[in-house]
């Protein structure tokens, strides 16, 4: 493999969408950030945001990293970090705190990265002031070898047919779901990109049905928890290997269409650094 140097990139905003109805606003991304190609630190906050009494929260904060790492014969670290805090929308879903967080660690002279999700979670989701429970596993892509691809690799496509197979097998499953899941690379070698989810279960005595890590709530609209892409690029002709790998979170997707219409995303960060051939 030729010689490789890095760069960073990581993107992370606390929220974003647009609301038609009852009122009509469009929500700019909440504490926005985007890391330098070359690395370093930055942080962003937002305090008290409220849109009438459809959408709030009391507190918002994002981060974004990218180091050297500190581990011999390892390139660079890249850590997006999204918090959402007293999250509500028409009271209808809550959250003390929405946590989504994306850190890689890239070995020398590796295009892919190890990845961990440590620090993600949900603190006391309710949907009508009923309690979520969730199976939430933030190990989902396991370990990964030095530049070992992650849409070849055997046990996350295990793991991505085992949450659709469960899917499949609940009443009233939704076809457009089904079909966004995943995309696998249509043969060997070639680019490709996964979906699924690290909520692998959700139950409660909450209204609504649960299709995974997909809500449907009548009379409100469909709510997606943690969900998980990841999308190669930049195909490198001699190795076969993607120069780019980009991991995205969102840690929650509203679909409103009743009484409120409208979609919001919480917690959305992106990694996608990595190394370029040097030539």
């Amino acid at each position: 493999m030729p010689e490789t140097y890095p760069f960073y990139h990581a993107e992370a905003s606390a929220l974003e969408g647009r609301l038609n109805r009852p009122v009509t606003e469009i929500i700019y991304p909440q504490a926005p950030l985007s890391l330098p190609r070359e690395g370093g630190y930055r942080s962003a906050r937002v305090d008290t945001f409220r849109v009438q009494e459809v959408l709030s929260f009391s507190c918002a904060y994002t981060q974004v990293a990218g180091t050297p790492s500190l581990k011999a014969d390892h390139g660079q670290t890249t850590l997006a970090t999204a918090v959402l805090e007293n999250f509500n929308v028409l009271d209808v879903v809550t959250a003390d705190r929405i946590v989504a967080q994306i850190g890689t660690d890239y070995q020398k002279q590796s295009y892919i990265p190890s990845v961990t999700f440590l620090g993600t979670r949900f603190e006391n989701l309710r949907i009508a002031g009923h309690p979520v429970h969730l199976e939430l596993d933030i190990n989902v892509l396991g370990e990964n070898a030095r530049n070992a691809r992650w849409t070849e690799s055997r046990g996350l496509r295990d793991c991505i047919a085992g949450q659709r197979q469960t899917i499949e097998s609940q009443n009233g499953v939704l076809p457009e779901y089904l079909e966004s899941y995943n995309r696998l690379p249509s043969k060997e070698g070639t680019l490709g990109s996964l979906g699924c989810s690290l909520v692998s279960h959700t139950e409660g005595s909450f209204p609504g049905h649960c299709f995974g890590h997909v809500i449907d709530v009548p009379h409100f609209g469909r709510i997606y928890l943690a969900v998980l892409r990841i999308r190669e690029s930049d195909l490198d002709q001699e190795s076969r290997l993607p120069l780019q790998t980009e991991i995205s979170l969102t840690m929650i997707r509203i679909q409103m269409g009743c009484y409120g219409d409208g979609s919001v995303s919480g917690g959305n960060t992106i990694v996608n650094g990595g190394t370029k051939g040097g030539g």
